[in-house]
This record gives structure tokens, C-alpha cells and sequence, in this order.
């Protein structure tokens, strides 16, 4: 009988080091400042002891808390939420918010086994207005609705 009774507190405590470890190695040689003064390396560096941090209770909790067994590591949905995610990056300053975040949500829905075209459109057009409004009118952020890929 292994020691790890809840699997998916072991591998998820697991993931939140590993990412808190990268964040704090990672950061390079940028200036670390100090709480009042916070410099660029500030945030990394903080970000990522919390994430050890939490990985640290979760991969602990797994040894005394009970769980189900590790289901099918699923790629294809973590494939894809990756993907929108890098694509909205891409798409913002040339396509602009609103069709952005359209692609976002259609290509993150896609991800799950429960995908409904229709509620994913909905969704999608919703959160595009949503950001419309909150950011460029009500923020006033210097973000295009629409981009130059559209000629504005």
C-alpha cells in the first residue's frame, strides 16, 4: 500500500512547487526592491513562495487525507486552455478586445466534454461585451474594441 492516500492533493501540491520554484529561480537578475519600494523581482519572488508554499500543504494533506485514485492525465483540454490563453495574447493588439475574447472563450469551451456550441457562443459574446464595457469605456484602457487586423 503506497503512503499517498489522495493522489490528487499529491500531484497537484506537486505542480504548485515545481511552478513557485520556477517563478523564484527564474526571475533573473532583476532588482528585488523592498515592500515599499517594490522592484520588478518583488512579485515573482512572492508569487512563487506562496505557490511552494501551498504545494507544500497540499502534497502534505496527501499523506493523511483519504481520495479517489488518478483518473486519465487529459492533454488534449490542457492543450487547448493553453492555447487560448497564448492566442488571446497574440490576438489582443491586432485583432483588438472584443473578437479576442470571443476566441478565447469558444477555444477554452471547446476544451470541455460538455461543450454546447450555442452556450459557448452566448458566453463568449457576453464576455466580449462585458470587457467592452468595463474596460475601454468604464477603465478607459488604451485597448482597441476592434484592431488594425479589421482596418481600425
Amino acid at each position: 500500500m503506497s503512503a499517498i492516500r489522495h493522489p490528487k492533493d499529491f500531484w497537484i501540491g506537486s505542480i504548485f512547487i515545481v511552478l513557485g520554484l520556477a517563478a523564484v529561480f527564474l526571475r533573473g537578475d532583476l532588482t528585488m526592491g523592498t515592500a515599499q519600494r517594490m522592484g520588478p523581482a518583488y512579485f515573482p519572488l512572492v508569487l512563487g513562495v506562496l505557490l511552494v508554499l501551498i504545494g507544500a500543504a497540499g502534497v502534505l494533506r496527501s499523506f493523511f487525507r483519504h481520495g479517489e485514485a488518478m483518473e486519465k492525465f487529459h492533454l488534449k483540454p490542457l492543450f487547448l486552455i493553453l492555447s487560448a490563453v497564448m492566442l488571446f495574447g497574440f490576438m489582443l493588439r491586432g485583432a483588438g478586445l472584443v473578437p479576442s475574447a470571443i476566441v478565447l472563450v469558444l477555444v477554452c469551451a471547446s476544451a470541455s466534454p460538455k461543450f454546447s456550441k450555442r452556450e459557448a457562443v452566448l458566453l463568449a459574446l457576453g464576455l466580449a461585451v462585458f470587457s467592452y464595457l468595463l474596460f475601454i469605456k468604464a477603465l478607459g484602457l488604451p485597448i482597441a474594441a476592434l484592431g488594425s487586423w479589421f482596418g481600425f
